[in-house]
């Protein structure tokens, strides 16, 4: 058994883990190395890397890394974080990352919204062009409101769950 960075884990079990969830994450529609790297944040037990860690765990080189984390960060689901004393950064995978994930989608949504209100006065309401893309807003816009208060739900679930500051890790 290889150990994994002083966990007691098998590293080759945790390599299988991250490549499969990576590769669930590749289907769903993110793209290979950013998932990689999100999954190997993920299972590691402090939720955070460096460059150099991650890039030993995933033999990838430090271009790949980098790539990834700025594809991940402006996604929000993972930050930043300066090592203390070092010029070396620390990416990091938070408890609530799904959470923060789907909440900035919201902008996304509201987007495709005002896109779509275009549509629908540009192309004439009563047109079968504007009454397909009426039913498409008066999905986003349903779709909205289903995941703002699914995302309170979820709150209140998580703080009874796991308490006010959520999973330690």
């Amino acid at each position: 058994m290889t150990e994994s960075a002083g966990t007691g884990r098998d590293a080759e079990v945790v390599s299988r883990f991250v490549e499969s969830f990576a590769a669930q994450l590749v289907e769903a529609g993110m793209t290979r190395m950013p998932a990689r790297v999100f999954a190997a944040l993920l299972s590691s037990d402090a939720g955070s890397m460096t460059s150099a860690e991650l890039g030993e765990q995933l033999r990838i080189s430090p271009a790949a890394v980098s790539g990834a984390v700025r594809y991940l960060a402006q996604t929000h689901m993972v930050s930043r974080e300066r090592e203390p004393g070092s010029r070396r950064e620390r990416y990091r995978v938070h408890g609530d990352q799904w959470y923060e994930a789907l909440t900035n989608r919201d902008a996304v949504l509201k987007r495709w919204e005002a896109a779509l209100r275009e549509g629908v006065t540009s192309l004439g309401a009563d047109t079968p062009a504007g009454r397909r893309l009426s039913e498409t807003l008066a999905f986003f816009e349903f779709l909205e409101g289903e995941l703002l208060a699914m995302m309170e739900r979820w709150r209140v679930h998580r703080e009874k769950t796991f308490g006010p500051e959520g999973p330690q890790g």
